[in-house]
């Protein structure tokens, strides 16, 4: 694109992705772009950089390796990280372009591939005790998910065959195991879905290579879920029975297994496959999750409305935040619905940034919405699993679509950001300046070099309304389709502006069911807490109360984001001025925060110990 905008960091370092041999029987309504047509600025842009540069650059592989170098590992599921990173790390470095991730990521993905013994195998358990639910070596066929995984999506990157080949060797030997030496159930933990979640990448390398064993593996995969003592998942969720009640509750695999069948679906063009999905989400949202977008207490969906937000109540698991994006994204994909972006978006700033650490380099296991964040730097699932939802915020943004067959891009983002992309079929550049969150508008400059015909969509978050468009300063009708505001196919010439205003609401929701009397502030997508560490003076964060005029929410300048708003301590008490920070950057510093506080009227000396008080319980450890 001569004369056009370049993006910084990304160029002819980053290959086009591998295309897939088989294409989807079920299109995406809303087709994913390569990260290297993407950039991201702005505050979760500032996230993005700081997870490939202080995470996924800097972590220590060795440890990762091990279980593989020198068999059995050190742990019975130690063998899923290095997949992991390198989905992450895939995906960062075709967005960045950086050739230290990438010299990483060559050198990681040949020491895994070096590691597989002839057969195929490539986890980290001793022979005796493979493909079984063995003390301490239960979790062979969840590694081996992770390792086709993370080197598809190396293959999908770099064309390299190898990494094909060593993911053909582990399915054929997944293949020639399951059925017929033992059901996949007799492998995998949490009424088998460890192991059927495998079906993701099975799909995915059916697709890549066109053989048909794969696919047949898929069927039998989700067949297996149907036999006595199995999870029932796809049969229950059409009954309609929640995922509480569906197999043993368990988040992170149940989830795991829906994104797989997603894939199926995609792959074979059965939509029938999606009605279990659509359902799980439903239920999901409507019953268990959390404000700030996630799900899970103890690691487990909960009966309705039971969201408990102690640090004791093990909530969020960031593998079950991570795992609800990837269904979101999903979803987003086969439908082109807003509401999935909504959702998308309601993740990524609020439940999966504050699992991170503002730095980047660290994450939590769980992240309550009171407390005090356990960051650690230990080797966890959660440690694994946070960079690789974040490097997803950039496949969320921006999403190629067809609007009554004529090309159209959709934006799902309102950060600063630009975008590379074949439109019309000319090459486009939109590039994106926003103010937001500090202000209430962005505009969208299209550079081409030759006019070009395509429609826009603009998502209209449901803190956005109202959400108005100009073209060159004059209004510019847009009609709302499924959460959008679609702009119809029309010629576009370089230098176009479209200009873009949009609320930026200051909320107060109060809650309900088990926490009624407490409630919580947002500014725009972000919901805010109170941290006592920056707050000295001020009453504690079990004791502060919200007013009326809490809503009132002055931004302060600087380059955090802070928002002051008047607190109590008692009923009675002079309103004094706090500070209030997004729920991401809450207790970054170890202090005490808190999301839902004491609602506007309640008096504090009778607000229920339960609404206001610490809870403890004993930890029932990792429980994976």
């Amino acid at each position: 694109m001569n004369g056009l905008p370049a993006f910084p960091g990304v160029g002819d370092a980053v290959p086009e992705p591998v295309p897939f041999v088989v294409r989807a029987g079920l299109p995406d309504a809303a087709e994913l772009l390569s990260p290297s047509q993407v950039h991201i600025d702005g505050w979760l842009g500032a996230r993005i950089d700081a997870n490939e540069k202080n995470r996924l650059l800097t972590v220590d592989t060795e440890p990762l390796l091990a279980g593989y170098l020198k068999r059995p590992g050190s742990h019975p599921w130690i063998g899923e990280h290095v997949g992991k990173w390198l989905h992450a790390a895939t995906l960062a470095w075709a967005y960045t372009g950086d050739p230290a991730l990438n010299g990483k990521l060559d050198r990681v993905a040949a020491d895994l591939i070096a590691c597989q013994e002839p057969d195929g195998y490539l986890g980290t358990y001793v022979p005796e005790k493979r493909f079984g639910l063995h003390e301490g070596a239960d979790w062979d066929v969840w590694s081996h998910k992770y390792n086709l995984i993370g080197l598809l999506t190396y293959y999908q990157y770099t064309g390299n065959r190898p990494a094909l080949d060593c993911c053909r060797k582990m399915a054929d030997l997944l293949f020639a195991t399951f059925p017929g030496k033992k059901s996949i159930l007799a492998a995998g933990t949490h009424v088998g879905m460890a192991a059927t979640s495998v079906l993701e990448p099975i799909v995915l390398l059916y697709r890549f290579t066109g053989d048909a064993r794969y696919l047949e593996f898929a069927r039998y995969i989700v067949k297996s879920w149907d036999e006595p003592g199995g999870p029932a998942i796809a049969a229950s969720l059409r009954a309609g029975k929640g995922v509480n009640k569906t197999a043993n509750g368990k988040a992170y695999e149940m989830l795991s297994n829906l994104v797989g069948l997603c894939e199926l679906a995609r792959a074979t063009g059965d939509r029938s496959l999606l009605q279990p999905v659509r359902n799980a989400w439903n239920d999901i949202v409507a019953n268990r999750l959390y404000i700030t977008g996630s799900a899970s207490a103890g690691e487990h969906f909960q009966g309705d409305h039971v969201l408990p937000n102690q640090v004791g109540a093990h909530i969020g698991e960031t593998c079950v935040t991570t795992t609800w994006i990837q269904l979101n994204l999903q979803l987003l994909r086969l439908t082109c619905e807003a509401k999935y972006g909504n959702e998308l978006e309601r993740s990524f700033y609020n439940h999966l940034a504050a699992a991170q650490h503002p730095c980047g380099d660290d994450w939590c296991y769980y992240t309550a919405l009171e407390g005090k964040k356990p960051f650690d730097s230990g080797i966890t699932c959660c440690h694994s699993s946070g960079p690789r939802g974040m490097v997803l915020a950039v496949e969320a943004a921006y999403l190629r679509i067809k609007l009554n067959g004529v090309d159209a891009l959709a934006i799902s983002t309102y950060e600063s950001s630009r975008v590379k992309l074949l439109l019309g079929g000319q090459d486009v550049t939109l590039e994106q300046t926003s103010r937001f969150p500090r202000a209430e508008s962005s505009e969208i400059v299209i550079h081409l070099a030759q006019p070009a015909r395509f429609g826009l969509l603009v998502r209209m978050a449901p803190w956005a309304a109202p959400l108005k468009l100009e073209l060159n300063k004059q209004p510019l009708e847009a009609q709302t389709q499924e959460g959008w505001a679609v702009v119809p196919a029309r010629e576009w010439k370089d230098g176009d502006q479209v200009n873009v205003s949009f609320g930026l609401a200051r909320t107060l929701t109060l809650a309900g069911h088990t926490i009624a009397g407490r409630a919580a502030l947002a500014w725009g997508p972000f919901v805010l807490a109170y941290d006592q560490a920056i707050n000295p003076g001020l009453p504690s964060a079990a004791a502060v109360g919200l007013v009326r005029e809490s809503t009132e929410l002055t931004i302060q300048p600087g380059p955090s984001l802070a928002f002051r708003g008047p607190v109590v301590g008692r009923k009675g008490d002079s309103p004094s001025q706090a500070v209030f920070v997004p729920f991401a950057d809450a207790g970054s510093t170890g202090g005490d925060y808190r999301v839902w506080m004491r609602a506007p009227d309640v008096d504090a000396n009778t607000a229920s110990v339960l609404a206001d008080g610490p809870e403890s319980r004993s930890r029932q450890g990792n429980q994976k």
